[in-house]
């Protein structure tokens, strides 16, 4: 089921220094790192077209996909904060848009289930829904609108929405995602390198 009014927002403009170059155009398994990212936010039930800011130099052409809409954030260079001002900016010209889910393009282990719990406690309530990993906080993350403003004004450098959560935990609800993936992040050619291995092992887990 897809919630209409709940976009789908990926991150994908950093340059992967520790990695070599940048991430998007990854391949594991069949498809790319942000074809993988686009899909689970639509598996799991944001609308379409979900947004994708990109930054740096990809490397490659971009992916053919009807469900993206791309968009170039120029200051992508001050960090993630950035993108997510970017990436908010987007999805509010939307009056339509009442949330949005965010997630990391490096973050293949995400799948779709986790997208539909966080969906699920937002038609609960939720203001604010986590997803967590062992009680650690993680991604994705679905934001209400009430909360964009508040998160633009403190995401700054590396911070995303962090700093607005740690601020207003009253707002959060943790939502537990451990059986269901992992946000493990690929930073590394050897993280990479182990992902492909637990594909090649357990296909139906990632």
């Amino acid at each position: 089921m897809t919630d209409a009014d709940v976009a789908g927002l990926v991150l994908a403009a950093g340059a992967g220094s520790r990695f070599g170059g940048p991430k998007a155009l990854l391949r594991l398994g069949e498809t790319t790192l942000l074809e993988r990212a686009v899909s689970t936010l639509v598996a799991g039930g944001c609308r379409v077209p979900v947004h994708v800011v990109l930054g740096s130099r990809l490397g490659g052409a971009l992916p053919t996909l009807s469900h993206m809409l791309p968009s170039w954030n120029l200051t992508w260079r001050e960090g993630i904060g950035s993108s997510l001002r970017h990436g908010l900016s987007l999805v509010e010209h939307s009056p339509d848009v009442a949330a949005v889910v965010v997630l990391l393009v490096d973050q293949p282990g995400v799948r779709p289930a986790a997208v539909e719990r966080l969906l699920a406690a937002y038609r609960d309530g939720a203001v604010v829904a986590v997803a967590t990993y062992a009680g650690r906080r993680g991604h994705p993350v679905l934001l209400r609108r009430s909360t964009w403003p508040g998160i633009r004004a403190r995401a700054t450098g590396d911070i995303g929405a962090r700093a607005f959560l740690n601020a207003h935990p009253e707002l959060v609800v943790e939502v537990a995602c451990d059986d269901v993936g992992t946000d493990d992040d690929i930073d590394t050619p050897e993280d990479l390198e182990r992902l492909r291995s637990r594909l090649e092992d357990h296909p139906s887990c990632m």
